[in-house]
């Protein structure tokens, strides 16, 4: 009876294993007995206009060792780890078998590197040491013969041969993100393995670049040895290759004429007081970005194995914050460059005439009021200019760049019977020169500036708007902030004749023979001339709030050829005669300074009520005619537009012509 109990126990059992729990068990057997190997993808490359390479894929040689694969006795184990040890210049012992085993750290000695690899996973190699030089990894390539168990792996990694030029528009690579861990996992990426972007393009076009893993199903036995291929491998697709619309060497031009400028100024003032400079080129007539320089920058070769703790955190301290591109991830006061906007909007809404004569002394005064009724209080408003500049028309206005002028196209001047343009006004006009939101260029840091509103100063600073604000935002300071980008793209849209481009910086997707896949064309987003963007409002003072009517026009085109006559003038007998004085190539522009106090200048006490320090801005594009690039050029901390940020542009402009005959005589596209 005994005996028959326990029969129908075994039965029972076995029942249950074999026929109620059958896919469970079965399941889990077909696991064990297979296994999903993760095939790498290449990375796509980066090239610029011209097929220089931004970013490529170079090969590193690890050395590694498969336990299973090691002699049995342990004699010779020994004498192949002892060797390695002294050729890798690694330890030969160090550590426990209890600490954690990292692939190439220097926690562990080779030893006992291997011996925790054995004991749970000995078909799998452990890598000794990574990034080994090309010599010393031939050199053990050949003794592996010899040494069964020793590996040397090649494994591709990112490497940019240009560097900390292109540093903060490329970006660099990095670990797979534990927010996107999961993501890739069912896209078959390995974290540990597998890197991302993280920063730049390398961030921006990482779906594209990164391409798709393929897949090896294989048979491995109980100790992991892979017995067979099961399946057909998936072979990995490699990432698809992108041509920037950026030229390298425009690009070395316009770091080197910035790094100088500010050096230059550095060593004549006996100290380090501009510490930083932005300069972005683009092509007005397709939005194409040529150059685009941030500056300090840092050196993405340095995070392309790995990215080093103690020089992430030395980046991330700095307080010129070097890991932003400040061309498109900056918010800055504009400045004076800000005037090419009320000058469109006051000409447009006919607050002045062109040839209007209107008065510009040192100063003026007018009566500051929060309210509708409000008494007020006298407020002083200077021009930059000590002495005033008398009498000045439109075209003068521009070129000599007077606060007061513009102070009263934005703000009114009743004595003169000026409306002035009003802050509500003001607002539309400057989004539609591309103020006050994202530009859309292909790069993750792209900041929108801002464009003050009444009723975003009652929501961010508590108070009602004043009529001392409208007068300083109309030569862009107060509240007013814009990127570089934004900066420039207004100049182009004024060169463009109000067509505003989108501002891009791919041009093609390519194959590895160079064959174009994929053309992008130049995308128009808006001609003010045409497309009916500007808002009108019932009361473009903005007190209280702005109260649009819903209905919408358009500038018309004299508007923008007045405003391009004016920034000619800037450059032939304005603020920039001087700098561009030698110029064979006809041109426009305008120079700003704008004061700021930012939490660097409050550290250094250079907040002074009256006195603030001041950037410098100039922006040009040339020629004049037929404009083919538009140039803005920002140095932190420079003080006065004209003389500073005024060569720099000037010098661009040169070496972008000088260029273009170097290809014309070479023949190059």
């Amino acid at each position: 009876i005994l005996m028959g109990l326990v029969l129908v126990a075994f039965v029972a059992r076995l029942f249950a294993l074999q026929v109620v729990q059958f896919e469970d068990w079965s399941g889990q057997a077909e696991n064990n007995r297979t296994e999903n190997i993760s095939l790498s993808p290449q990375r796509g490359v980066i090239y610029d206009r011209n097929g220089i390479v931004l970013a490529n894929n170079v090969a590193s040689y690890n050395i590694s060792v498969i336990p299973a694969f090691l002699p049995d006795d342990q004699g010779e184990i020994v004498e192949i780890e002892l060797a390695l040890a002294t050729i890798l210049k690694v330890p030969f012992s160090l550590g426990s078998i209890e600490d954690p085993l990292i692939p190439c750290g220097d926690n562990l000695g080779v030893t006992q590197m291997v011996s925790i690899q054995s004991s749970f996973s000995p078909y799998d190699s452990v890598k000794i040491k990574c990034d080994v030089e090309r010599e010393i990894a031939l050199a053990i390539a050949e003794k592996a013969v010899d040494w069964p168990g020793v590996e040397v792996e090649i494994e591709p990694v990112r490497d940019y041969p240009t560097g900390e030029l292109t540093a903060n528009i490329i970006g660099f690579l990095g670990p797979i993100p534990a927010t996107t861990e999961e993501v890739l996992r069912e896209l078959g990426f390995v974290p540990g393995r597998d890197k991302v972007g993280y920063g730049g393009v390398e961030l921006y076009f990482d779906e594209m670049l990164r391409g798709t893993p393929g897949n090896r199903v294989v048979e491995t036995d109980v100790a992991g040895a892979i017995l067979r291929d099961i399946e057909a491998p998936v072979e990995p697709l490699a990432g698809q290759n992108i041509v920037l619309t950026l030229d390298t060497r425009l690009q070395q031009a316009a770091q080197s004429i910035l790094i100088n400028e500010i050096n230059g100024w550095n060593a004549y003032l006996g100290e380090i007081r501009m510490t930083s400079g932005v300069v972005v080129a683009v092509d007005p007539s397709s939005g194409e970005i040529l150059a685009m320089v941030s500056w300090p920058s840092y050196e993405n070769n340095r995070m392309a194995r790995f990215i080093p703790a103690y020089y992430y955190e030395q980046l991330i301290s700095d307080s010129t914050d070097p890991l932003i591109n400040h061309a498109t991830g900056a918010e800055l006061p504009a400045g004076s460059v800000f005037k090419l906007v009320t000058a469109v909007g006051a000409l447009n809404e006919g607050v002045v005439t062109p040839e209007q004569i209107v008065q510009a002394p040192p100063l003026i005064t007018i009566t500051e009021q929060y309210y509708a009724g409000d008494p007020g209080n006298a407020r002083e408003f200077v021009d930059w200019n000590e002495a005033g500049f008398g009498q000045l028309d439109f075209i003068g206005g521009i070129s000599n760049s007077s606060n007061v002028y513009f102070y009263k196209l934005g703000g009114g001047y009743p004595p003169e019977g000026i409306e002035g343009l009003g802050i509500c006004r003001l607002g539309t006009y400057a989004r539609a020169l591309g103020y006050g939101q994202f530009s859309g260029i292909e790069h993750p840091y792209d900041e929108d500036g801002l464009v003050p509103s009444p009723t975003w100063k009652r929501q961010n600073q508590g108070e009602n708007w004043s009529t001392g604000d409208t007068y300083i935002a109309s030569v862009g300071q107060g509240f007013d902030l814009a990127t570089p980008l934004q900066v420039v793209m207004s100049a182009a849209v004024v060169a463009n004749d109000g067509v505003m481009m989108q501002p891009s910086l791919i041009r093609a997707i390519v194959d590895d023979n160079g064959n174009v896949i994929e053309e992008f064309e130049p995308e128009v987003r808006w001609d003010i001339t045409q497309d009916a963007i500007i808002e009108e409002y019932e009361n473009p003072s903005g007190i209280g709030a702005c109260k649009p009517t819903g209905n919408y026009s358009t500038v018309q085109p004299w508007v923008i050829e007045k405003v391009q006559e004016g920034m000619r003038a800037a450059v032939t007998q304005g603020t920039l005669a001087k700098e561009f004085a030698d110029v064979t190539v006809t041109a426009a522009g305008k120079t700003g300074t704008a004061e700021y106090c930012d939490t660097v200048a409050l550290e250094k006490n250079l907040c002074i009520p009256g006195n603030w320090p001041t950037h410098a801005w100039t922006i040009a594009y040339a020629p004049y005619d037929e404009p083919e690039i538009a140039v803005v050029a920002f140095v932190y901390n420079g003080e006065e537009g004209a003389s500073v940020a005024g060569p720099i542009v000037r010098k661009i402009i040169e070496a972008y012509f000088e260029l273009k005959t170097i290809d014309s005589e070479s023949d190059l596209p």
